[in-house]
């Protein structure tokens, strides 16, 4: 039975191997904010990067980044190298009394880039989103599932994805990608 399935993966669909690269993200602080569309404004000023308003989109410019999670709330990505340690501060100030609220989750969770022309096919060996680029296109982020792990998915290119994921959950989500990818070179 093992042998007849083995052969029906190399005849099957699984059978084309696009190569795909997996590896940690650099280093990266990240806060959750929510607030309102007149919020979201001055936090995107002060953290150097608008802030997308249309659903499951993300903005980036230069080393920062900011992924829509809902109608009130984003994900803000900034790499460590990049980011001011009193960027907290500055956002938070910017924001006066408007009402938000602003949580550095930075140590909560962690980055994996899946990139190569075989990323969509291998993301999707645990991911039911349709990531055709028509379907996902460049710029989409959106919360999902890898596996059994909750993520956050960002399409940064073509043939690249950033998964923000719980950091416990990190050996299980890349131990998920190369057991999968490791099944594409059957």
């Amino acid at each position: 039975m093992a042998d007849h399935l083995a052969e029906a993966v190399r005849r099957g669909p699984l059978a084309e191997h696009a190569p795909a690269s997996i590896g940690l993200c650099p280093p990266a602080t990240r806060f959750i904010f929510r607030g309102a569309p007149e919020a979201a404004r001055p936090c995107g000023r002060a953290f150097g990067c608008d802030l997308p308003l249309d659903a499951c989109r993300a903005e980036q410019v230069g080393e920062r980044a900011a992924l829509w999670l809902g109608p009130d709330e984003w994900l803000l990505l900034g790499l460590d190298a990049a980011v001011p340690a009193d960027l907290f501060g500055l956002i938070d100030a910017a924001l006066g009394r408007l009402p938000h609220s602003l949580v550095d989750v930075s140590h909560r969770q962690i980055g994996i880039e899946v990139a190569g022309p075989g990323a969509a096919r291998l993301v999707n060996a645990g991911c039911p989103l349709d990531l055709d680029p028509r379907a996902f296109p460049i710029g989409m982020s959106t919360r999902t599932v890898l596996a059994k792990a909750e993520i956050t998915l960002w399409r940064q290119t073509g043939d690249r994805f950033r998964i923000e994921v719980a950091r416990s959950f990190a050996p299980y989500g890349l131990a998920f990608l190369k057991n999968a990818e490791d099944l594409r070179g059957m």
